[in-house]
Formats: structure tokens, C-alpha cells, sequence
């Protein structure tokens, strides 16, 4: 993608914007601006007599009115502290939104992922845990896989401290919950399908959908979406995509991508992720990286619906050039939302001891992005706002309401 100087969408909207529109104080808005936590760790992890790695740690907490600091290890050799705090902020409202009893939180390991060992990402977080233990054991951080972690090193967390409801998207033979490596995927596909019946009266059935990022969030999406009868049209990742006005099999490019490693070259005509982004289609579903819609590509995108199935796809001068264009977007804080969810039931079952089916837990994602998501449309609807300014009204003023609770304002 083309470098861009956007302004970001810090946390998901302009926060004073909607502190205007829901008359905040000065107070208010002051602590929903600023981070109750920061810490910067220096990580060193010995594999042996010669070698030692050492990466910078980032633990934060934006807001914990509403319960404890909820959000994923990120593994990346560019992550930054600014990143995890913006991450920190969307968990915030992500869990207001859908009303979640979490607040929002974030960590992050500078650390390419794909130089270490299976073994060796384990003692890395091993030794995180160990820098964070008394957050981990106190509950006052939850944590769960993000990019560049998985289930394998949430295992591990556990294994450090034998407690099944200090970490969410473990393994289900350890403790995990059956459905939640699908969660933000199915989510997001329950979020498109909602804004295809309620916002254009079309079935999934009739409609053509483009999804950028073929990961575990795009890659389930897909599945999702094409079960249910919807056209994937194109595919794309870091390396290039795939189109077929016919619609893509699905099953087949899994076994594609699992034999090559990328969308690239499948069967269907090669396009690019700009010439994704710019597909006459339905619903456009940026499921792979921050800032793609920018300034740039803004102008080019046709769909008339866009769903963030990532955090933070869409700048704020992109949001602006899609909302005048007649595009409806429909917020990474809604849309993705399905993975905090379920690290919820996980949460609650490891506290209490309960097992949970995989059919529950699809009910439960599908129920809570709905009830959501009809929110959103109402108070878009009722004060002539973006969708992703009616979330953030939403979940600003749940968040707000729970700080008076606390008796912090």
C-alpha cells in the first residue's frame, strides 16, 4: 500500500467530537483521553550460553471503569508503544460497545515472529509472564492471542500459572473454549450479513463480497460468508490476490494457501490489494491491516457497504472520503468484536468451571453483534450519525455512566 500522512482514527473516532456530542466535561473527557496505564519492559530472554534476546515490552491500560484490562499479545518487529495504546483505546470502547464487562487493555512484544522457533516464542512469553505476573495473577490483565501469538503461548501463560481464567484463547483440551479461534471471523461475517439485510435489503445469497487478509480473521470470515451462501469474488494478502466474478471456492484456496502460503496465484485472475480495494462489490471487508482506505485509496472504493473485520483499516480522511462517496461503514469496534466475546464466555467458564459448546458460543457472538449492531442503527438513525460515530456515542457513554459508578468523576 502507498505511504500516506492520514491523520490515524486514534482509538477508533475523534474522541472530543463525540465528547462534544454527548455535552462531556472537561473531567471527563480528560480521563477517557488518558491512559491509566503504561509500562515499558525491557525484555531479555537467554535460549543459551551465547545468545540472549532482547526486545522492548509494552503493557497498557487505557480504562478498566468498566472491569479488568482485556486485550491480546502482539508479536511485531515494528509494534510501538503509540500502537499498543491505540489498541488499548479501541478494547475500551469494543467492550462498552457490546457491553462486556472488561476494560480495555493491550501488550506487545517487539519481536519478529517468524524468526523464532515454536519453542523459543514459548520462553519469550514465559518470560513476560514473569515481568507481568502480578497483573496476570490478580486479574487485573487478561490477556489472549494476537498477532504473532496463538493458542499455543496462551498454553503456556497457563502452564506458568495454573490458572484457567488468567488467559482466554487457550487450546480447548487446556482450558479453552471450542469456537473462539474462529470468533472475530464469524463475527465479522454476522456483522455483514446484518448490514446487507438491514441496510440494503439484499440476502447473502445475492450479494458479491471482497475481502482483504487472508489470516485467521479473513480466512474464517470467508468460510463463514461462503456457507452461508454469499459470492467471494476476491481474495487478497501481503503478497497479492486472486478475482473470479463467479466467486472463489473457498475449501480449494484453503489448500492453496496452506500449500504456497499465500492467496497469489490461485486459480482466477491476479489483482493487486489496490485493485481489491477498488472492486465494483457489495461489501468491501479490509480484514489485514491498519490505513489501506487512506486518502489514496478512498476515492476508488465502489462497495457500498465496508466492514472493518480489521483494527484501524480506515483513516480518518478515508472515513470522510467514504461517508461523502455513499459508502456505509460499519466499525472495527462493532464488526470485529467477536473475539473479546468469546474470550468472555472463556473467561466466565474458566471462572466457574462450566463447559460451553461451540453452538452456544456462535449463539452467544451472534446475539450480542446483533443487539449491537440494532443499537448502533437506532442512534445513527435518531442523531444523523456514521455508524462509527454512533458507536462511539454508544460506547463513550456506557464507559462515561461506569466511571460516575466507580466515583472517579
Amino acid at each position: 500500500m502507498p505511504l500516506t500522512q492520514d491523520k490515524k482514527l486514534v482509538g477508533g473516532a475523534d474522541l472530543s467530537r463525540i465528547a462534544g456530542l454527548l455535552n462531556l466535561s472537561s473531567t471527563e473527557e480528560k480521563l477517557l483521553e488518558k491512559d491509566e496505564r503504561q509500562t515499558t519492559i525491557d525484555l531479555r530472554t537467554k535460549l543459551d550460553e551465547k545468545t540472549v534476546i532482547l526486545a522492548d515490552a509494552y503493557l497498557v491500560y487505557h480504562n478498566t471503569a468498566r472491569g479488568p484490562a482485556k486485550g491480546g499479545i502482539r508479536l511485531a518487529s515494528n509494534v510501538t508503544m503509540d500502537e499498543t495504546r491505540d489498541l488499548a483505546e479501541r478494547m475500551t470502547w469494543k467492550t462498552a460497545l457490546t457491553k462486556i464487562p472488561f476494560g480495555g487493555g493491550k501488550s506487545a512484544i517487539r519481536v519478529d515472529p517468524r524468526t523464532l522457533s515454536t519453542f523459543t516464542k514459548k520462553l519469550v512469553i514465559r518470560r513476560f509472564v514473569h515481568e507481568i505476573r502480578w497483573e496476570l495473577t490478580s486479574g487485573s490483565y487478561i490477556p489472549a492471542p494476537d498477532l504473532g501469538s496463538g493458542p499455543p503461548e496462551m498454553a503456556a501463560i497457563y502452564g506458568e500459572l495454573h490458572m484457567p481464567e488468567c488467559v482466554t484463547g487457550k487450546p480447548p483440551r487446556v482450558g479453552g473454549l471450542p469456537g473462539r479461534e474462529e470468533a472475530t471471523g464469524y463475527g465479522v461475517s454476522v456483522a455483514t450479513i446484518y448490514a446487507l439485510e438491514k441496510l440494503r435489503n439484499k440476502d447473502a445469497k445475492e450479494s458479491t463480497i471482497a475481502v482483504q487478509g487472508f489470516g485467521n480473521v479473513g480466512s474464517w470470515t470467508c468460510n463463514f460468508l461462503s456457507e452461508s451462501g454469499s459470492r467471494i469474488v476476491a481474495v487478497a494478502d501481503a503478497d497479492g490476490g486472486v478475482f473470479n466474478s463467479d466467486g472463489l471456492n473457498i475449501k480449494d484456496l484453503h489448500k492453496h494457501v496452506d500449500e504456497k502460503g499465500t492467496a497469489k496465484d490461485f486459480s482466477g485472475k491476479a489483482i493487486t490489494n489496490e485493485e481489491l480495494l477498488a472492486l465494483d462489490v457489495d461489501v468491501l471487508i479490509p480484514a489485514a491491516v491498519e490505513n489501506v482506505i487512506n486518502r489514496e485509496t478512498a476515492p476508488r472504493v465502489r462497495a457500498k457497504i465496508v466492514v472493518e473485520g480489521a483494527n484501524g483499516p480506515t483513516t480518518a480522511e478515508g472515513d470522510t472520503i467514504l461517508r461523502n462517496g455513499g459508502s456505509v461503514v460499519v466499525p472495527d469496534i462493532l464488526a470485529n468484536s467477536g473475539g473479546v466475546i468469546a474470550s468472555y464466555v472463556e473467561w466466565r467458564s474458566g471462572k466457574s468451571g462450566s463447559i460451553t459448546p461451540r453452538q452456544e458460543v456462535y449463539n452467544t457472538l451472534r446475539e450480542t453483534i446483533e443487539d449491537a449492531f440494532h443499537r448502533v442503527t437506532e442512534t445513527s438513525d435518531r442523531l444523523d450519525l456514521s455508524y462509527r460515530d454512533a458507536a462511539m456515542v454508544l460506547a463513550v457513554d456506557e464507559v462515561v455512566k461506569a466511571m460516575h459508578d466507580r466515583g472517579w468523576v
